[in-house]
């Protein structure tokens, strides 16, 4: 009985304390008049502090929804904003090929006027623009060796997808970050690809269409497809919560998910992504760069 009192005593003083108000004067230094006067106590000044940051969260917050700065938020980039990079990208290399073509072409009428290549070999202007071998710098295995390394990681980028004729002028998004933790195998009933993620991770529509499912298995977890134009169907397993539900349009780029560990065919946090083209499974790395 006698701790009980000890402990509310203890508590009162500490109330007490906070609640205890302090006066703050102004004084005239000439007349020694007190000007103003302010009483106030430990609580009221935590209460102060506690509300400033409370308006300074909230000012900040309303400044990054509203503002382009949301755009340097992982996962939060505008599909907008996506589309418009991607583009810049392929105007940028198509501007390269330009040039170089242009300086070949270039080079190949100066060899005309120091009579390195005669004239009658030429039989258009578009053939001064062909490439040909340089006789001055022959190439090393060193470079032969890098050139091939290199065609081979860059088999899968974007001009290699346009070749495929159903995709032809269609950008597909990377569903999410991460690490290509397990690839397409037909073989083995593995029909998609794992991309081991952060968990909350967004996960985004690989291309514009409407959700045609969006719901939990015990197998999959929570799991959504979306029916896109081209007859393409794309879907996304083990997610840690659904941001669409069915019949709703979704942007390309656009948050549909957020990367989780559900469902018993889960093996940690990652996202297992599929993609079917007229109701047959397809490889993702033909269509996307990862």
């Amino acid at each position: 009985m006698t701790k009980k009192k000890k402990t509310k005593k203890r508590h009162k003083i500490f109330w007490d304390k906070l609640k205890f108000k302090y006066k703050l004067s102004v004084v005239n230094e000439n007349t020694l008049e007190e000007v103003a006067k302010l009483h106030v106590s430990r609580l009221n000044g935590i209460a102060v502090l506690l509300s400033a940051m409370t308006v300074l969260f909230l000012v900040a917050a309303v400044i990054i929804a509203y503002t382009p700065l949301r755009n340097y938020l992982p996962g939060y980039m505008n599909s907008e904003v996506r589309s418009l990079v991607v583009e810049n990208a392929l105007r940028v290399d198509s501007l390269q090929q330009l040039l170089n073509r242009q300086n070949l072409y270039i080079t190949n009428i100066q060899d005309i006027f120091r009579g390195t290549i005669r004239t009658d070999t030429v039989h258009s202007i578009d053939s001064l623009t062909t490439v040909r071998g340089d006789s001055l710098m022959e190439h090393t295995g060193r470079e032969l060796d890098f050139r091939r390394q290199y065609e081979e990681s860059e088999k899968y980028n974007l001009t290699s997808i346009t070749e495929l004729p159903e995709v032809e002028g269609v950008i597909f998004y990377r569903p999410t970050r991460g690490l290509l933790s397990s690839k397409f195998d037909a073989d083995h009933r593995h029909y998609g690809i794992d991309i081991a993620a952060t968990p909350g991770e967004s996960v985004v529509a690989t291309l514009e269409g409407t959700v045609i499912l969006s719901t939990y298995t015990a197998e999959t977890g929570y799991v959504i497809e979306v029916q896109h134009n081209r007859d393409f169907v794309s879907v996304y397993k083990h997610c840690s919560a659904l941001l669409k539900r069915e019949g709703d349009g979704v942007k390309a780029g656009e948050a549909i998910a957020l990367v989780g560990n559900t469902g018993t065919e889960s093996t940690g946090p990652h996202l297992h992504f599929e993609l079917w083209h007229k109701g047959r499974a397809v490889n993702p790395e033909l269509y996307i760069v990862f």
